[in-house]
């Protein structure tokens, strides 16, 4: 899949150059006035597809929001069964589970919440995380999400099968949260507090290449740095790391699950989206991390053709935490979602293709999100 104006203009009901949305659909203000692609950065990490900008959003297009969803028909002893209240206010460690999932943006806890806690939403029900927040915000810079929120995250517990699971939507970025790299520490502390012995990061991701499908989720056991930016000097900035091959037997399940709300995907999906599992000699085909805000482009401007199979902002910072962990480092995987395809770059700056890329994340991100989310569901009840 590659898109232009003209795929916007079929799948959203407008084109984004021609009749921009207006100021009232997004999040973070910045971006509407500038269109930078810092701060179209960062409105794909606030925008919130059920807070007042969104619905404006969802009004001025033709996208769907998640009062659409349709609850999975779950096999028989396998549907997810959302904890009860944990105990505490937050302020202490999280709880110990089987599985820790982290997903990142406001509208990914929307989806991964309808999927794996029903009944509990991210934003508007989980326990706010605040352990040790005061030392590990002091490394933050001001303004980041984490700051913003006086908070590391918000988490719930559920349970699929025999498998305790701590579900928890991060509020510390990457990208966001400055140099020092605080996110490394959020990191350290939750896997520490929570003991897994499976960590899933997940949530949606730029697709690389053409075969792409908005909604194809990406399996993958590798995950690489590839930092051209403000952290291009770290001695990890093209290091990847590797944990231990996926269990898959309910991967074609999970497939076929995704068929409820596969109708809420962009009308020029050529097929059903798929799961692709990255193989443990197939680095190329990884989930990529980059230090700026970068997406696929026709004619390959921030080269990451090659290099993997998406493009994301967090992930490989998994990896860097538990290859210092050696030995006790639990087994992860990064499980992605397609949200926005390639962009055609033929007759558009580089700033129009990132204003497009930015729109389709607002368009189909929690939805494509529902793919990733019932794939961190097989992965866990094949444990």
């Amino acid at each position: 899949m590659k898109a232009n104006r003209q795929w916007m203009v079929r799948n959203l009901g407008f084109d984004p150059l021609k009749t921009p949305p207006p100021a009232t659909t997004f999040a973070f203000a910045k971006a509407a006035s500038t269109g930078a692609p810092e701060d179209l950065q960062r409105e794909i990490i606030d925008f919130d597809s059920e807070s007042t900008s969104g619905l404006r959003f969802l009004a001025f297009s033709t996208a769907t929001g998640l009062s659409r969803y349709v609850d999975v028909p779950w096999p028989a002893g396998l549907a997810p069964k959302t904890g009860s209240q944990p105990p505490g206010s937050g302020a202490g460690p999280l709880p110990r589970a089987d599985v820790l999932v982290v997903t990142w943006t406001v509208d990914e806890g929307h989806a991964l919440s309808r999927v794996l806690t029903p009944g509990k939403d991210s934003r508007d029900d989980y326990v706010s995380y605040t352990h040790n927040y005061a030392a590990i915000a002091a490394k933050m810079r001001k303004g980041c999400p984490a700051t913003e929120a006086k908070r590391l995250g918000t988490y719930w517990t559920t349970a699929i099968g025999k498998k305790s699971v701590v579900v928890f939507k991060s509020d510390s970025h990457m990208s966001q949260d400055g140099p020092l790299l605080p996110n490394v520490d959020v990191w350290r502390q939750i896997i520490k507090e929570v003991q897994p012995d499976l960590v899933i990061t997940t949530g949606t991701a730029g697709g690389i290449g053409t075969a792409c499908e908005v909604g194809d989720v990406i399996v993958s056991p590798i995950v690489r740095f590839d930092c051209t930016a403000k952290f291009k000097a770290k001695p990890f900035a093209q290091d990847h790391y590797e944990s231990s091959a996926p269990k898959a037997s309910h991967f074609a399940t999970a497939r076929a699950l995704f068929k409820a709300n596969a109708a809420q995907l962009p009308k020029d999906n050529a097929r059903p989206p798929k799961i692709i599992r990255v193989a443990l000699d197939r680095p190329a085909s990884a989930v990529l991390t980059t230090d700026f805000f970068g997406f696929d482009t026709s004619n390959d401007h921030y080269k990451l053709q090659g290099l993997g199979s998406v493009s994301e902002m967090g992930d490989a910072v998994l990896g860097l935490v538990a290859s210092d962990m050696g030995e006790s480092a639990p087994r992860w995987l990064a499980i992605r979602n397609v949200s926005d395809p390639q962009i055609d770059a033929s007759g558009l700056t580089l700033k129009q293709q990132a204003a497009l890329a930015a729109t389709i994340y607002k368009g189909f991100g929690r939805w494509s999100s529902v793919c990733s989310a019932i794939t961190c569901w097989a992965a866990i009840a094949a444990e």
